[in-house]
């Protein structure tokens, strides 16, 4: 039996007895053979996961959001613009970490409570006719309200715009958990 409190949130939460457990190994030099025998399968089993065909499976050993400050900085420039739905605290902190690298972020502004609003994500691709928007931003699950936004949905009206953009999809709290084709 667990001494652990229960924790009643999607995340972070109590880790298992026999998952601690496991992790109270010696370490393993990340350039030993072991290493690799031990990474290899992992890396498939997250292409599994994420039921990836093709491309690479990146990790970094950061929290959600430094693999949102790499992503940014690495994909965008100061004075690019993202397109981004305000519904919930991820969302916005999201908005925020974009502004504070010198984006401009057009925001839409959508109730606490809903999903991103796919007719408005497309309405305002389709009204970028100079082609200003280099990438949607995809709260996935936001965590602070319970709402999940379609991912497939948002693709599909990024496509229906003919844009062009970049789709950047905050997964933190949902991949493996949660639809997101």
């Amino acid at each position: 039996m667990s001494s652990q409190n229960p924790v009643f949130i999607p995340g972070p939460t109590n880790i298992p007895d026999s998952v601690r457990k496991a992790c109270d190994m010696a370490t393993i030099d990340h350039r030993s053979p072991t290493f690799a025998k031990l990474f290899k399968p992992a890396v498939a089993g997250v292409k599994r996961v994420l039921k990836m065909k093709d491309g690479e499976v990146i990790i970094i050993p950061s929290t959600g959001t430094g693999g949102w400050e790499a992503a940014i900085s690495n994909t965008l420039s100061a004075g690019d613009t993202v397109l981004a739905a305000r519904f919930g605290m991820f969302s916005q902190r999201w908005i925020d970490m974009c502004q504070r690298h010198g984006l401009k972020v057009q925001i839409i502004e959508t109730p606490w409570g809903q999903g991103a609003p796919l007719a408005a994500i497309e309405a305002a691709l389709k009204a970028d006719t100079k082609g200003e928007i280099k990438a949607v931003l995809a709260t996935h699950n936001e965590t602070a309200t319970g709402v999940r936004s379609d991912i497939g949905g948002t693709r599909a009206a990024m496509d229906a715009a003919k844009h062009d953009a970049l789709l950047m999809v905050d997964g933190v709290s949902s991949i493996g958990s949660m639809p997101f084709e």
